[in-house]
């Protein structure tokens, strides 16, 4: 079977796993170090000095779910506008970040992280046809897109214990709320 991969961080890499692991299409998920440079394990990614991002790399079948509703997924749970993480997942190691292996995916990734960092609030119009508050004449306005969007350099597997960690930990608290998020998927 012909599967794909594809690197997500932004928040809590454990609450990550656990939103990709039983979606359809998926096949597996592991936590892991993202574009690291040096030594990589959850001490030294933590404290910052790795430079790398947690987060998770999904398997996925492309017959099944395509890139693009993946990172619907991400952006339901993780708010690209955002700098520096997640919840109570502050820094950047916890930046979200779309990482990509294949060329023929940087345009499908840059389409849709341009299409986040360009919708803005409604334009409010009077009466007559006046337009008040244009969030895109004003930069003041306008929400900037944190998001990293690269090619993946690489990719090291985190310590056992941090594999499908929340699987086995359920009373975690957790800043997505799994019940919701089932719920709007139907599951």
């Amino acid at each position: 079977m012909y599967t794909k991969k594809i690197y997500f961080s932004g928040g809590d890499f454990h609450e990550l796993q656990e939103v990709f692991r039983s979606l359809p299409g998926v096949m597996d998920t592991c936590t892991g170090y993202i574009n690291g440079e040096g030594e990589t394990d959850f001490e030294s990614v933590s404290s910052g000095s790795t430079r790398a991002y947690m987060g998770v790399e999904v398997t996925f079948n492309p017959k099944k779910t395509d890139l693009s509703q993946l990172m619907d997924v991400l952006f339901a749970v993780v708010n690209p506008y955002v700098p520096d993480g997640q919840g109570k997942a502050r820094g950047e190691q916890y930046r979200a970040g779309v990482f990509y292996t294949s060329g023929e995916d940087e345009p499908q990734v840059q389409l849709h992280l341009n299409f986040i960092a360009n919708r803005g609030k409604p334009s409010a119009v009077a009466e007559g046809g006046l337009t008040l508050n244009d969030p895109n004449s004003n930069p003041k306005l306008a929400r900037h897109c944190h998001v990293l969007a690269e090619p993946l350099r690489s990719f090291h597997e985190a310590e056992a214990e941090h594999q499908h960690y929340l699987e086995c930990h359920l009373e975690e608290e957790t800043f997505i709320d799994f019940a919701k998020f089932r719920d709007c998927l139907g599951f």
